[in-house]
């Protein structure tokens, strides 16, 4: 007994080694992203399946929907606000034990969730949910990038990209299947055998944290004036999109955003061991790889709001629009797993994102041009999800390249923060959009995918033009497989 209470607390605050059989194998990198794998689908799973839920909600708890809508804007809420400062945890405490953390905080919310009596309680258990889920999100790019070797990232990156593209492909339809037969229960419970599979594989198959960044101290001002910024642009952002407020509150919004932004950079500048050191943002192929990000989620999300939007109005159903919303994460799946076997092994991460942008741009500006019909919808969507696909693994690992290894949960979680304001704005544009232009009439059509093509041509573009010209920090160390596993 005095043994197992001597070993208990090094269980739960030291990083395990791996086996000598999972270290000593060449692959061993590959199962270490295929575990990271676990975390990529759940999350883009989770993301897509809650919205179905929401009539199921109403119906059970008597509200609205804008109460409902609490259950999302919540964990996305929580989750944007945490992934840099979990980021700067996981650099100084290890990213595997953060990881396997959340992944056991994430299957014990979700248990809960759906137990939930009340929607308030619901409300709050998808707050914890997203507490777990930036303890993997903040972590899976930067386990992927330093476990995989320098020449096979990119690869690494796509297999995880893919790995996110199934969950949300598969979203929809799970989600629907199981709210119209065993109820939306299920769709919370079903995160708990893939948890627990998860957190088992993740013990074994994951390498420990060579590399940290320990610092001195944790910036707890710089965490209250990051939640405030990005808490009151969401909200500001969801405000804007078409919902009846009062102009006044959108203004003063948006500036909270800037004024607690602004504070958050003069206290990184000046914060002895800051959450998000400011030097790696004056990286241009870094800054401008996260531009890229949030771009790339803009184009991916905004799509998934606006098609189905259009489908009904035609006189199509939930299920025809989720069928046809497939062809988007399918393309976006079959670029990012088998780029590299049809693509020339010398074309350049900076050359693929170019590529990929220009697919993007012109499949954007097809959906803008073209009738609302599946014959022209579905073509154009499997080749955004192509553009995408191409993309994004590129774009992330120009990104992650130029960040030191002791620095990669922060890179990994402002890669993931981009990706969720890009989501936000994605879907906030188009609802914006389709408001201003007379819901899914043809001119709320019109004004949603021009405004998307727009501003995801813009700043894809600027991304791609300057994502090579950036030198890496100083000092960076890419980690291999070794003996420390």
């Amino acid at each position: 007994m005095s043994h197992a209470a001597v070993r208990l607390p090094a269980l739960l605050t030291t990083e395990r080694p791996r086996p000598e059989a999972v270290r000593s194998r060449p692959g061993a990198w590959a199962l270490a992203v295929g575990t990271v794998c676990f975390g990529a689908f759940m999350g883009q799973l989770d993301a897509s399946i809650v919205t179905l839920t929401y009539g199921s909600l109403r119906t059970e708890f008597h509200t609205s929907l804008a109460a409902v809508q609490w259950v999302s804007l919540a964990y996305l809420l929580t989750l944007v606000a945490l992934l840099i400062p979990v980021g700067r945890l996981s650099d100084a405490h290890g990213r595997k034990l953060l990881y396997l953390y959340g992944f056991v905080l994430f299957t014990a919310a979700s248990a809960a969730c759906g137990f939930a009596p009340t929607l308030g309680l619901l409300v709050v258990f998808r707050a914890v949910q997203a507490v777990g889920a930036a303890m993997l999100q903040a972590n899976s790019v930067a386990l992927v990038t330093t476990s995989a070797p320098r020449a096979r990232m990119r690869t690494a990156l796509g297999i995880q990209a893919a790995g996110q593209a199934l969950g949300l492909a598969l979203g929809p339809t799970i989600g629907g299947a199981m709210v119209a037969t065993i109820g939306w229960r299920w769709v919370f419970w079903i995160n708990v055998p893939i948890g627990i599979v998860a957190v088992v594989a993740g013990h074994y198959l994951l390498p420990r944290t060579r590399h940290r960044n320990a610092g001195s101290g944790f910036d707890w001002a710089g965490l209250a004036l990051l939640t405030v910024a990005t808490t009151a642009l969401l909200l500001g952002i969801s405000a804007a999109s078409g919902l009846s407020l009062p102009a006044w509150s959108v203004v003063a919004l948006f500036a909270v955003a800037v004024a607690a932004g602004w504070g958050f950079v003069r206290r990184q500048g000046r914060a002895r061991d800051p959450l998000l050191s400011l030097r790696l943002l004056r990286v241009r192929s870094v800054s401008s790889g996260l531009v890229g990000a949030l771009c790339a989620y803009l184009a991916l999300f905004g799509p998934l709001v606006l098609v189905p939007q259009v489908l009904r109005a035609h006189g199509d159903g939930a299920l025809a629009a989720g069928v046809m919303l497939t062809a988007l994460p399918a393309g976006f799946a079959v670029a990012a797993t088998l780029a590299d076997r049809v693509l020339p092994r010398g074309l350049s991460d900076r050359a693929r994102c170019t590529a990929g942008g220009v697919v993007v741009a012109a499949a954007l500006v097809g959906l803008l041009l073209t009738p609302a019909v599946p014959g022209v919808l579905v073509p154009l969507l499997g080749v955004l999800g192509l553009g995408l696909g191409l993309f994004m693994p590129s774009n992330n690992a120009l990104v992650m390249a130029s960040i030191p290894t002791e620095f990669a949960g922060t890179g990994g979680g402002l890669v993931n923060m981009a990706r969720g304001l890009g989501t936000a704005l994605g879907v906030a544009l188009v609802t914006l959009g389709m408001h201003l232009g007379g819901n899914a009439g043809a001119w709320g059509v019109l004004v949603a995918a021009g405004v998307l093509a727009l501003l995801s041509g813009l700043g894809g573009a600027g991304g791609v033009r300057r994502s090579g010209t950036g030198r890496p920090i100083r000092g960076t160390v890419r980690e291999t497989d070794g003996p420390l596993g």
